[in-house]
C-alpha cells in the first residue's frame, strides 16, 4: 500500500518531468502544516532564483499563523515582486503532487494577481 506522501511525490515527479520537456522556469510549491514556501527554479533545474515563505522575518511580522490560506496570499504576492524584479514573467506551476485546493490554490490566484503568467 502506498502512503499518502510517497503517492504526491510520484504526482510531483511526472509534473516535473513535463516541466523539464518543456524546458520552462518553475514556480515549485511546498507546504506543512505550519508554514508555506514557494521557490522559482532556473529551466534546468540548479539554482533556486528567488523565494518566499511564511519562515520569513518580515512576513512572520505580519502574520499571526503562517500555515493558512491568507499566509499563501501573501507568499504568493511576494514571490510574484520578486520574480518581476528579475525580468521574470512565464513561469510553469509545480504544485509538487498537492492538491491545486486551498492554500495551494490562494498562492496560485496571488501569483497571478501579482502578474506572473503560467
Amino acid at each position: 500500500m502506498i502512503d499518502k506522501n510517497s503517492a504526491r511525490l510520484r504526482r510531483s515527479r511526472q509534473t516535473r518531468s513535463k516541466i523539464r520537456e518543456l524546458g520552462a522556469v518553475r514556480l515549485s510549491v511546498h507546504r506543512t502544516n505550519t508554514h508555506i514556501y514557494a521557490n522559482i527554479v532556473s529551466a534546468a533545474g540548479d539554482k533556486v532564483l528567488a523565494s518566499a515563505s511564511s519562515v520569513e522575518k518580515e512576513v512572520r511580522a505580519k502574520l499571526k499563523h503562517g500555515g493558512n490560506s491568507q499566509a499563501a496570499e501573501m507568499i504568493g504576492q511576494r514571490i510574484a515582486e520578486k520574480a518581476k524584479a528579475l525580468g521574470i514573467e512565464t513561469v510553469a506551476f509545480d504544485r509538487s503532487g498537492y492538491r491545486y485546493h486551498g492554500r495551494v490554490k490562494k498562492l496560485a490566484e496571488a501569483a497571478r494577481a501579482g502578474g506572473l503568467k503560467f
